[in-house]
Parts: structure tokens; sequence; C-alpha cells
């Protein structure tokens, strides 16, 4: 009897338990993690080891082969991984991986790609918006509103019009022009702030201008002053003087104007015959810079600068350059061959260029080609 009610009681919780929704749950979950435990490699180690890390990172970038790999980013067990790391490029040439918000500000961006690391070096030449104002300017480019009233001779109260154009520094401060005699420490002591030492604001400007040193200045030479101050009475650091036409040559002959006037007092021409066109010296004068190894200087790359003495200290400068057939010192005359036009991008030399083209720029003076429209064609016989 005994035997009879523990075999009747067997089967009725039995019965129960398989009509428990519970019971079958349990049974898929055992199932699951069975099937998820032996396709990884192990459960200790789901994901990308120390090690695997190191050896990507080190190795895999090395072998140019694995670039067309079907295991540029595995996960365990050499699956292709569904969702790739977002990668940073870091400023020590490094690489590391970053989770990017699904939400993007320029906030957000800024700290993704650099943030206030990445300081802007380019001078912006900046087209006015409707709404645009100098403070509102000031805060969007993050200088001062001084620093952009003082780069384009306005007030920080003035109305800007839409479509004029703006010089927008890369930071706060001046944009000067060195004449005759300047050195870097008579500037600081006339345009240095008070609270920062000499020697810093110096190095400073060596630093953001690319010169060798505190002597590689020559008149002419617009030099970014970074958070330098406009002393109260000051004479223009840029005064335009007209020149007979027959003062200055194009340095090319036949060209297309590609570029109006910006930074600083500059002319972009493209000549119709392409890259490797000639360049002629606009002035009889002396060569003070003669750059030849793709030097940034103001992203100009291979370039040539001119003091024209006779004309009243005007300067000239030939940016983009392909190849320089001048050194600093030389004496050339006007319409000698100095150089070739180069400028596009990837070449060597082009600097900071977007297409092959000459950056002419004229110091001291005002620019012959100021005013023209730009895609006008200007064809000229040997000069």
């Amino acid at each position: 009897m005994l035997t009879f009610f523990r075999k009747k009681f067997k089967r009725t919780r039995s019965k129960g338990i398989s009509k428990n929704p519970f019971f079958y749950f349990g049974i898929m979950s055992v199932v699951l993690f069975g099937l998820l435990f032996f396709s990884s490699d192990s459960l200790a180690q789901p994901n990308y080891q120390k090690s695997t890390q190191n050896a990507f990172f080190g190795a895999f970038f090395k072998n140019t082969d694995n670039l067309g790999s079907n295991d540029l980013f595995v996960g365990q067990n050499k699956a292709l991984a569904l969702e790739t790391p977002d990668l940073k490029i870091i400023q020590d040439n490094s690489i590391g991986a970053v989770s990017t918000p699904s939400t993007l500000t320029t906030q957000t961006l800024g700290d993704v790609f650099g943030g206030p690391d990445q300081q802007r070096k380019d001078v912006i030449n900046y087209t006015v918006q409707a709404g645009d104002t100098v403070t509102s300017l000031a805060s969007e480019f993050q200088v001062t509103p001084q620093t952009i009233a003082w780069a384009n001779n306005i007030s920080v109260n003035s109305n800007l019009k839409v479509g004029s154009s703006l010089v927008i520094l890369p930071f706060s401060g001046i944009s000067y022009i060195a004449k005759n005699g300047d050195t870097l420490s008579q500037i600081a002591k006339i345009y240095k702030p008070k609270s920062e030492d000499t020697s810093t604001f110096i190095d400073n400007v060596i630093a953001d201008n690319s010169l060798a040193n505190e002597g590689d200045i020559f008149i002419g030479d617009p030099l970014l002053l970074r958070d330098a101050v406009m002393p109260t009475r000051s004479t223009p650091a840029f005064v335009q003087v007209a020149l007979p036409n027959s003062s200055l040559i194009y340095p090319l002959l036949n060209f297309r104007i590609t570029q109006g006037l910006h930074y600083f007092n500059a002319i972009d021409i493209q000549p119709l015959a392409g890259c490797g066109t000639p360049i002629y010296a606009s002035a009889a004068g002396v060569v003070q810079r003669a750059v030849s190894d793709g030097g940034y200087h103001l992203g100009l790359g291979n370039h040539v600068s001119i003091l024209h003495a006779a004309l009243g200290s005007i300067v000239t400068y030939y940016g983009h350059m392909m190849k320089v057939f001048v050194s600093p010192g030389e004496q050339v005359y006007q319409g000698q061959e100095i150089g070739l036009v180069g400028g596009q991008p990837g070449m060597a030399g082009a600097g900071d260029s977007t297409g092959c083209h000459t950056h002419w720029e004229v110091i001291n003076a005002r620019n012959p080609l100021a005013g023209i429209p730009v895609g006008t064609i200007i064809n000229v016989n040997k000069q």
C-alpha cells in the first residue's frame, strides 16, 4: 500500500511540474548557455585580450596585406565583428578606440578629433552671413572680438555687411607686418601683454610663424602675434600705396584669377598652361626667402619673397611653387624666372593648396589684381 501511494505521488508531482512554464524556460536557458559556451574559445576571455590588442596595434598596420583581410576586426572564434570600434588618431600619431555618441554636437566632434589641443593655424577669409556680428564671430572662432576688429580695421561694434570678407586669425592676437630694422624683442616690447614674459612671447611668434629662429624675419613678413595687444597709439600695420602700372608685372603670362583678395593682400592665379609654368619676378629686388623644403610658413609651401627696395620697401610673395630657382640674398631683375608653378594637392611643396596656382602677395602696396573679378582670364605678352 505504501509503495502504491509513493508512485501515485510521484506521478502527480511530475505532472504538475510539466505544466509549469518556468520548467521549460529553465531547460531552454541551459541549452542556450551550453551553445554559447561551446561556440566561444573561452568563457574566461570572451573579448579581446590585452595581448591581442598589443598585437593588433603593434603589428597589424605593419603588414599592409592585412588591410584586405576579412579578419579586419574580429570577435571571439575569429568571427567578423558586427560593429567595429571607432578609431581616433591622437596627436602623438598613436591610435586608440573611442565610443562615438549617437548624437553629435560641435563639442562632441571637438572632443573626438582632439578638442582644443588641435589648434587651428590657418588664417581664414570669412564671408559675412546675415546676422553675423563681431561678437558672434569671435565666439564661433574662439578669438576675442578685439582680434577680429584689429585684423580688419573695424570696431567691435561695427555693422558687418553681408557678403563682405573678414580676416579671422587662428588665435587671439594681432597680425603685424615686419618693418625695416624690426626684431622680435622690439616687437615684444610694444605688443606683448603685460602678464606674459618676453621669452614666452618670442617663442610663440617663432612657433606660430614657422620661423627658424629669432632672427629669421624680413621686411614685409606678415607675423601672427599670439595674445598680443594693440597699443593705444599706433600706426596702421599695413598701408596700401598706389604704384605706377609699370612698377609691378604679373608673375605669370597667361592665367585665370581663381581667388580674390585674401590674407595677406594676395590674389590666387592659375596658369592656363597648368603646373610647371614659369613664375617671373614682378620687379627687380633681392630675394629674402627661398623655401624649397615644403615648409609650412602660413600654408605657402615652397615659396619666394623678394624685397623691392627701389619701390619703397615693397615685398612680393610667390607661393605653392613646384620648383625654386633662386636663393636668399640673390639679386633678381624684373621678369626673371624664379621658379615653376605648383600647388596641385599632394604635390611636393604645395603647402596648404587646393589646386595648381600661384599665391601672389604684395606687401606695402596695392595688389594690381585687386578688384578684378574671379574667373577673369588675363593674357600677357612676354614680359
